[in-house]
């Protein structure tokens, strides 16, 4: 079984995700195979706050080229988490 932190990869640090942050929405980088429950599940258990809702996006990897030699980036899926307007703001956003 898979807990939390193998659900939850890393947050995603970036200009757009910086400004909707201030609307308690928070970017990760999620397990390829993790569901929409299962990252609620996980958000509420490592930040200790309430989850109202979950947006997941699934991006391919793109090609790559060196000389002759093609290959692809690693696929990955993003998942935009929507607090609730009486949770708490997640602290590690707030430094940035």
């Amino acid at each position: 079984m898979k807990t939390a932190y193998d659900i939850i990869l890393e947050p995603v640090i970036s200009e757009q995700s910086m400004d909707v942050a201030q609307d308690k929405k928070y970017t990760f980088k999620v397990a390829t195979d993790a569901n929409k429950t299962q990252v609620k599940l996980a958000v509420e258990e490592i930040f200790g706050v309430e989850v109202a809702r979950v947006n997941i996006m699934n991006y391919d990897g793109k090609v790559k080229r060196m000389g002759r030699t093609v290959g692809r980036t690693a696929a990955y899926k993003k998942a935009i988490v929507t607090l609730t307007p009486q949770s708490k703001d997640i602290e590690f956003f707030q430094g940035l």
